[in-house]
């Protein structure tokens, strides 16, 4: 079976459980000093050429992404109102305004007879809500094309439904139904016919194929996760299983340092736009920097030159007078006096890219401010990165498994699916002889947390935190207001296929949601990564868990933009045996409570979402010979009341997200399955 290259438009992986589907009202939006709120809508764009556009644009992009039958496209979106007002220039609307941006649907190319109608896949699967029906094909009439899908089944069922046609970066990649529509028994035959005349028949098969194998002995243990858990919850419960299974595991502590959950303190002084100034301790907040404040105060007398002295903490900004006593000193001068200062703890930078001609009025003193607002008993050091190393034999002999979650800070689930695995893959070793088989034979790494920093921030002060928390941007950038938009896409920061390769899904600018970084690598979150990959040779198979959305996907995963041109295929044999251990996977997962991953989301990144510049999956690939895998956790939900499917965002209530963990672990568990059983076919 040859799998289309459908992609989803290229987009930018993303953020929490901001719930919010309504645009932001005006009495929402922040002072100067503060973040704009940021809330989780669903816009609608025309086409996928629009789509392009907002990726390009750095929006903030989810994962999940569903193209409608009129040819428009609908994306979850992590917006605040001044970024929506940035989007709808681009073509974009909220999906509860209605169409009134969308395109029709295309209409067909006069053809002097019937086009040809290829059936690449057609598969049915059964969840806990019911039959499902999953069709791709294509058609030689490409986009213009109108397919119709029909299909018969058992017990006389019968249904009919429109195929949405996929056009990225200017590439026809097929027709497919928009998300697996429902069915009242089990498909058995469709056709798919065209508007042109068109027609094809076929046999509809199985998704994901057979059952589940329970190989797990009476008495197996599951069920180990109860909350969400912060870094330093996530860190104690991997020490504590180490400490309680010493035969079977070991720490390993990751060389490279992150940032730390820490700031420099920062304060805004005056209005902006034009007479504004701001801030910025030289010491981070929690070392010094918290402790700071900045008076500007007008001398009360005539003739007097600008001056800024320093008696201890305080920095005290005396204004210049005319012979009037009027205040002349300028934003512009006040930033040069302060940086002119000898021993003055604080740089002064003008806001955004006002130049400063205004002048400043007098300020009360005003304390500066990381604006962190965890508790204190969450370190702001820069953090060490913990791996729990699981296997009977830790010697490099066994094939080895890389699991690690949460490059992306807001994705709270993800740590759950690795440490509901860990626990289960340690409690039950002397009481299920398969458990006991996958630690004799494999090397298990678990890696709660890429990125400890970003996942505090989202924690305790923004729960749509992607990146992690270290500044890269000019002082243009960087006044408090900008908080939120800092870090790096670690999930971007990788080496091959990357923006600096000219890759597409990748930002350069500093505050969009994929910022790749200022050079690969440049992260210590990415170094982790890629030092266990190193170190450890014997790893030949990784798992890469995000959420949310419901995807299962692998390299290639990015294309240059012009042509198309995606990083080297898998060969056949390797892509069929991506294929096929994935299917084996994906049965653990529906096996826990009926939840399938989509056969139209399993497949290549390229083929089944969007080209994401820089991943860590195709570095493990490419440079290392890891079969790299990629976890969405999260699938859509079926509303049997409305017909629909319903996305569950980044931190859904934790009874949801408590079962994502569950069914994923489960997947992940069959992965280790599969190294188990592996011989290298490469």
């Amino acid at each position: 079976m040859r799998r289309l290259q459908a992609s989803a438009a290229v987009l930018t992986l993303t953020l929490a459980t901001l719930t919010v589907a309504q645009p932001p009202t005006p009495a929402a939006v922040a002072g100067p000093a503060d973040p704009e709120p940021a809330s989780l809508v669903t816009l609608s764009v025309p086409d996928r050429a629009a789509m392009e556009r907002l990726v390009a644009s750095g929006a903030d992009l989810t994962h999940r992404v569903r193209s409608q039958p009129d040819g428009s496209v609908q994306v979850d979106a992590v917006v605040t109102p001044g970024e929506l007002d940035g989007l709808r220039a681009l073509g974009a609307t909220l999906a509860a305004e209605g169409p009134s941006a969308r395109r029709g649907r295309p209409t067909p190319v006069p053809t002097a007879g019937r086009d040809q109608v290829v059936i690449e896949r057609a598969v049915w699967f059964r969840s806990r809500d019911g039959y499902f029906l999953s069709v791709e094909a294509s058609s030689s009439l490409a986009q213009a094309a109108t397919l119709t899908v029909s299909w018969r089944g058992k017990q006389g069922s019968a249904g009919q439904a429109e195929l949405v046609p996929y056009v990225d970066a200017g590439a026809y990649l097929g027709h497919q139904l928009s998300t697996p529509v429902p069915a009242a028994a089990r498909p058995e035959w469709i056709t798919v016919t065209s508007a042109a005349g068109g027609k094809a028949d076929a046999r509809v098969g199985e998704w994901p194929g057979g059952e589940a194998p329970d190989r797990r002995a009476k008495g197996y243990r599951t069920d180990f996760v109860t909350q969400y858990m912060p870094p330093d919850q996530l860190n104690e419960r991997i020490k504590a299983l180490h400490k309680e299974f010493p035969r079977l595991t070991e720490l390993v502590t990751l060389p490279y340092p992150t940032n730390g959950y820490r700031r420099k303190a920062q304060a805004l002084l005056g209005t902006p736009p034009g007479a504004a100034v701001v801030v910025t301790s030289a010491a981070y907040g929690s070392e010094g920097g918290n402790d700071l404040a900045v008076e500007l105060t007008d001398p009360g007398a005539p003739g007097r030159a600008l001056e800024v002295t320093v008696d201890g903490k305080i920095i005290r900004v005396a204004l210049a007078t005319d012979g009037s006593g009027a205040l002349t000193s300028t934003a512009a001068q006040v930033v040069a006096a302060i940086n002119a200062t000898p021993g003055v703890p604080v740089r002064a930078s003008l806001y955004r890219t006002d130049p400063g001609a205004g002048v400043l009025a007098p300020a009360p003193l005003t304390q500066l401010s990381d604006f962190l607002r965890a508790p204190a008993g969450v370190s702001r050091a820069p953090a060490r990165v913990l791996a729990l190393r699981i296997g009977a034999h830790r010697d490099g002999s066994r094939t080895g498994v890389l699991a690690y979650a949460q490059e992306h800070a807001r994705e709270w689930v993800a740590p759950l699916v690795a440490i509901e695995a860990a626990e289960r893959l340690l409690r039950n070793h002397d009481r299920d002889p398969a458990t006991r088989r996958l630690l004799e034979r494999t090397d298990v790494f678990i890696v709660p947390t890429v990125n400890p920093d970003g996942a505090n921030y989202s924690f305790y002060d923004f729960n749509g935190q992607r990146k992690n928390l270290t500044n890269h941007c000019p002082d243009s950038q960087s006044d408090p207001a900008l908080r939120n938009n800092w870090g790096v896409d670690v999930n971007r920061n990788y080496a091959v296929g990357s923006l600096s390769d000219g890759y597409f899904g990748a930002s350069a600018g500093c505050t969009s949601g994929t910022y790749a970084g200022p050079a690969e690598h440049s992260e210590p979150e990415s170094r982790n990564v890629m030092w266990l990959a190193e170190r450890y040779s014997n790893i030949r198979f990784a798992m890469n868990i995000h959420s949310y959305g419901g995807y299962f996907m692998w390299p290639p995963g990015a294309y240059k933009l012009d042509g198309r041109v995606t990083l080297p295929r898998p060969s056949p044999r390797e892509e069929a045996y991506f294929l096929e251990s994935a299917r084996t996977i994906e049965r653990a997962i529906a096996a826990e409570r009926g939840t399938v991953v989509w056969p139209q989301q399993t497949g290549p990144v390229t083929d089944v979402l969007y080209s994401a510049a820089g991943n860590s999956a195709d570095e493990l690939w490419y440079e290392h010979g890891i079969y790299g895998w990629d976890f969405e956790v999260g699938a859509d939900l079926w509303n049997a009341s409305t017909g629909a499917w319903e996305g569950v965002g980044f931190q859904p209530p934790f009874a949801e997200g408590h079962q994502e963990a569950l069914e994923f672990a489960a997947g992940l568990i069959a992965l280790i399955g599969v190294a188990a059983d592996h011989r290298d076919r490469r």
